[in-house]
């Protein structure tokens, strides 16, 4: 249960640095065209005979669509480059210097709309979210321009780019039907705040129209439903529903947390999905056959296996999270590669300074009830309490250790990928605050409700390991550690916007990993927009 805090934004490195710094020299018209050394620099790809050609009218009208993927279709300039493609088509052919500079903004643009969609528009080592990269060979978005325009085959090249995950063409499908709400009269007038802070069933609600109708647009509620006078029935379990799809206890109670959720709008509802979908573009998801996927904001794990091109989700279960305010979970990816049954836990020296020393220094009995030891630099062992051995620890000479039993903060089980943050998945002596809607608790390691199936999953390769063995080791009550002969992949993912069971679910932004990527695209559009008018809107007008 390492402490740890939300990582320091990085400068763009490695496989992502590269393409951020082309983009951005694509888009002040540094890069110009440059496809591949087999193609002329003066080759023109987009017009013949002085007009553009058909193509040249797809890739604008591509452009122009970007939002469907939740893109920006200002960052490529896309209504400048149609209206420049349009004049240019029209009327007295363009002189020589205007077509090669349409050329060029068309190419960079393309391109650049390829690259982000594959790859998406921001570092996310900028995020503070250290991925090691996606394996395999990149492709170069210079190679799938090339070849789609030589065969004609410009839209078929923008699909075969974008993310092949189920999740992400349902998150588009869900993006174009919010965006479709952006308006609508249920959101008119915010749900007014119940009379006693709560609605309960069967209670008269001011706002039930709003709240009847509102419900209807969003999918929980049918469309054929009568209005009723209270707020009773069909429209509770609608409530239920919509509390379901939010990380809200179902109960079909309207509190502070409800009402909250009901009155967001369809227009903020749109670019969390927007978000949601850049995430997707460069989170390593499911490029092994076996891997494990955390999620913080959704508060949930999932074990998925890939066998021939098809994805199963094997195991999902609840888990707890480093807390907001204090001790984020990172996000990153790491391999999982060893078990530990009956595990010791060693006191993070933090932990220890902040909690642990001042609680002993007041409760000493504390120390047994716990099962705590002191061990020493040398490795030795110190099994009684003293204030020397407390002073010891807080001069960083001996290290607090828990000794395997029901009181371990790390259950009877911990999942070891190692990373330079001391992160790892465990179980806890603590399950009820799995119960919880909101499971932020932890001092940012990941804390599993079903350790068993998650320890079946981890170990299927490993048929010797049957569920009654897993247990007992668990239970031995004497530390155990396994090395996988197989290591596979875990992600530490954030997604606040999660397709699931055929309904889109929808959570808090609860580290404000959300609002730090928006900003980030914000200043990216503005770059981009300021630097396509210029260099588009005024050969437009040439």
């Amino acid at each position: 249960m390492s402490r740890t805090s939300s990582p320091p934004a990085r400068t763009p490195t490695g496989r992502f640095g590269r393409w951020h710094l082309s983009a951005i020299c694509l888009s002040i018209g540094l890069a110009i065209v440059s496809i591949r050394p087999s193609v002329a620099a003066d080759t023109l790809l987009w017009f013949s005979d002085g007009r553009p050609t058909a193509t040249a009218r797809k890739a604008a009208d591509l452009l122009a669509s970007a939002a469907e993927d939740g893109l920006n279709a200002n960052d490529y300039g896309a209504d400048l480059l149609r209206n420049a493609i349009e004049n240019a088509a029209s009327g007295h052919a363009p002189a020589n210097d205007t077509v090669i500079q349409l050329e060029r903004s068309l190419t960079s643009a393309t391109r650049r709309y390829l690259a982000d969609l594959h790859y998406g528009r921001i570092d996310p080592q900028q995020l503070g979210e250290k991925y090691s990269g996606v394996s395999g060979q990149r492709s170069d978005p210079d190679t799938w321009l090339i070849s789609a325009i030589a065969d004609d085959r410009l839209p078929e090249a923008v699909r075969s780019v974008k993310p092949q995950l189920a999740q992400y063409h349902e998150l588009r499908e869900v993006l174009a039907r919010y965006r479709q709400l952006v308006g609508n009269p249920a959101w008119q007038k915010a749900l007014p705040v119940p009379a006693d802070g709560k609605l309960q069933p069967g209670q008269p609600y001011a706002g039930i129209s709003i709240l009847n109708l509102r419900l209807k647009v969003l999918g929980d509620l049918p469309a054929n439903g009568v209005l009723p006078t209270l707020y009773e029935g069909r429209l509770v379990d609608s409530v239920k529903s919509f509390q379901e799809r939010h990380g809200l206890t179902p109960d079909g109670v309207v509190g502070k947390g409800t009402l909250e959720q009901l009155n967001v709008t369809p227009e903020a509802r749109v670019r969390q999905l927007e978000l949601a979908l850049e995430r997707l573009r460069w989170t390593p998801l499911l490029q092994a056959p076996r891997a494990i996927v955390v999620n913080i904001p959704e508060f949930r794990v999932r074990a998925y296996e890939v066998r021939d091109g098809k994805v199963e989700m094997k195991v999902a279960m609840n888990i707890i999270v480093g807390n907001a305010s204090k001790t984020r979970t990172p996000i990153y990816d790491a391999e999982m590669r060893f078990v530990e049954f009956s595990p010791y836990w060693n006191v993070p020296p933090s932990i220890a300074r902040d909690e642990t020393l001042p609680k002993l220094r007041r409760e000493p009995s504390y120390f047994d009830q716990q099962g705590f030891e002191f061990v020493g630099r040398d490795g030795k062992v110190v099994s009684g309490y003293s204030e020397a051995s407390l002073d010891a620890v807080q001069r960083g000479e001996m290290r607090i250790r828990q000794k395997p039993g029901a009181k371990n903060a790390l259950g009877d089980i911990k999942f070891i990928f190692p990373n330079s943050d001391n992160i790892y998945l465990h179980h806890t002596p603590t399950p009820q605050l799995f119960k919880r809607d909101r499971r932020d608790f932890s001092h940012g390691c990941i804390r599993v409700e079903e350790p068993v199936a998650l320890a079946k999953f981890v170990l299927a390769d490993e048929p010797e390991w049957t569920e009654e063995r897993i247990v007992q080791a668990m239970t031995k009550g004497r530390s155990a550690t396994l090395r996988l002969k197989e290591p596979f992949p875990v992600v530490i993912a954030y997604s606040t916007a999660v397709f699931r069971d055929g309904r889109i679910h929808f959570f808090p932004d609860i580290y404000g990993q959300d609002k730090v990527l928006d900003d980030a695209l914000a200043r990216h559009s503005q770059s981009l927009r300021a630097s396509n008018k210029m260099e588009i809107g005024l050969k437009s007008n040439h």
